[in-house]
């Protein structure tokens, strides 16, 4: 049994018997549940709107144009394989990246005839890394966002630099790990006809609507939502074999769920006072390079909602969360449970025949975590006119 498989199968028991036996009081799960309905509505509707739109030939039409784009050189392809990651996963989220872009962007390497590893391995650490600019991007943004009640421009001002960080760094890392690899040329293979163009254009107009709507400061369930519906009349008239109940995530759901059900429970039973020591109070440059690090840490040892989660309390300020959220988002790059994108990620991987050295992967990102983090931390305190 996998370590995702033991998460989804004890998980939600632990949380269960928190609700039940009173560790986590009544009035406490109803102020949870308020908070995080719209959360969960959101990341509902998403997955059905990325999938719908996987299924629609959106995903795969732009990464062969992106291919053409690319003029046949191996460096351009990688350098606009960078640009849909950190597309997606600033407008889509971590997680869709990981699902949605590894398979593809593997396939086009290998049509291409070039390694696929340099590829693969952008996408899980851009996944990650570029996962902190917009409250969509990562369900910890929109924990941070409901909390201050920013709009979307706000939350991005707020974070803005160590954003920019989490993008280069990591991408200079990747140049020079595989340059190599990415030196030479390739020939693009032929795009594939649509096998529904009037799928394909209703996925394109649904696309360039929501995007703009998810940064309107509309509330993003509410866009994600009618965008869902919509690809889901439409999908219901031209192929009503692609809806099924697999659409739903119901694994991520619950696992979210109950991650927030045993961190409210734990905070209701005193973890405030042990994890308070471990993250510091102050504004300085010390305080926020060490609640970052409790949050890296974290994420690294456990997963980054729960250290998210963990933290949360204790951190107070809006620049105390923007460091947090430093630590959560950027720096789960070592171990594969840092994140549920790394462990999506590697299971779309095994089932497109590739195995990843997970002693390698784990030393590379803890280089990258090490310079990331503290110099994502400097520019955030750095913005402060500090």
């Amino acid at each position: 049994m996998t370590r995702h498989t033991a998460l989804r199968a004890v998980l939600p028991t632990l949380a269960v018997v928190c609700v039940v036996t009173g560790l986590l009081p009544g009035d406490d799960l109803a102020a949870l549940w308020t908070r995080i309905w719209p959360i969960l509505l959101f990341v509902t509707a998403m997955t059905v709107v990325t999938d719908l739109l996987f299924s629609a030939g959106v995903f795969e039409r732009v990464i062969s144009a992106s291919a053409r784009l690319a003029r046949g050189r191996v460096l351009a392809l990688w350098l606009v394989t960078v640009l849909l990651a950190v597309t997606c996963t600033v407008f889509f989220s971590l997680d869709t990246t990981a699902v949605l872009l590894t398979p593809l962007v593997v396939l086009l390497a290998r049509r291409a005839g070039v390694p696929p590893l340099p590829f693969a391995v952008t996408i899980v650490w851009l996944a990650n890394t570029a996962s902190l600019l917009l409250p969509v991007s990562n369900l910890t943004n929109l924990l941070v966002q409901e909390e201050l009640g920013l709009s979307p421009a706000a939350f991005a001002g707020l974070v803005l630099g160590p954003a920019v960080v989490g993008i280069v760094v990591p991408c200079i890392v990747l140049f020079l790990i595989f340059r190599r690899q990415l030196s030479g040329g390739f020939s693009p293979a032929p795009a594939r006809p649509a096998e529904d163009r009037v799928l394909l254009a209703c996925g394109y107009a649904v696309l360039a609507l929501l995007l703009p709507a998810l940064v309107s400061g509309l509330p993003v369930a509410v866009s994600a939502s009618v965008a869902a519906v919509v690809l889901t009349v439409v999908f219901a008239v031209r192929r009503p074999g692609a809806l099924t109940p697999r659409l739903i995530p119901v694994n991520p759901l619950v696992l979210a769920l109950s991650l927030f059900v045993l961190v409210t429970a734990a905070h209701a039973q005193g973890l405030d006072a042990f994890v308070a020591p471990l993250a510091g109070d102050g504004e300085g440059l010390v305080d926020l390079l060490q609640l970052a690090a409790a949050g890296a840490a974290g994420a690294n040892a456990v997963n980054n909602l729960p250290a998210y989660l963990a933290l949360e309390p204790v951190a107070g300020s809006p620049l105390r969360l923007a460091a947090l959220l430093i630590g959560v988002n950027l720096a789960p790059l070592v171990t594969p449970w840092g994140s549920l994108a790394t462990l999506l990620w590697a299971e779309r991987l095994r089932s497109l025949g590739i195995d990843i050295r997970w002693v390698p992967f784990a030393v590379a990102g803890l280089l990258v975590a090490a310079v990331l983090l503290p110099a994502a931390v400097v520019v955030l305190w750095l913005g402060t006119g500090a």
